[in-house]
């Protein structure tokens, strides 16, 4: 498991592969919401409202290049005031590390990619997200 960076953040090498598992009882994969697709109520404390609030995927990546390493964040948005929580995906990554489609994928802004990190609870909780 990766240590926290002195900002908090999840740091590490992820290469941006959401982990694939096996499907449990419910048919779900370990690690996913039960609920068939449905999305995952998930809290954080917003930093416009100043209290915890339900964030909301908005399926949409920010890639942020420095040098020749990536970042890749998911946006979720406070529910409420539309405040943004970026979720770490890869940090100072070399963009060969990361599959091609996946890197696009990123790019693009493609919703299931986006979805299938959103319903993967094990990249939730590595972001500090909380669940009702």
């Amino acid at each position: 498991m990766s240590k926290n960076d002195p900002g908090g953040r999840p740091s590490g090498t992820d290469n941006g592969t959401i982990p694939q598992r096996e499907a449990g009882p419910s048919g779900a994969a370990a690690g996913e919401n039960p609920q068939n697709g449905r999305p995952i109520r998930v809290y954080h404390r917003c930093g416009g409202c100043g209290k915890k609030q339900e964030f909301l995927n908005s399926g949409r990546f920010r890639v942020n290049a420095n040098g020749n390493l990536v970042d890749v964040w998911l946006i979720y948005r406070c529910k409420k005031c539309k405040h943004s929580w970026n979720l770490t995906i890869c940090e100072r990554t070399k963009p060969a590390k990361i599959p091609t489609e996946r890197f696009e994928a990123f790019q693009t802004n493609d919703a299931e990619t986006a979805a299938a990190y959103g319903r993967n609870i094990d990249f939730l909780k590595k972001n500090h997200a909380e669940f009702k």
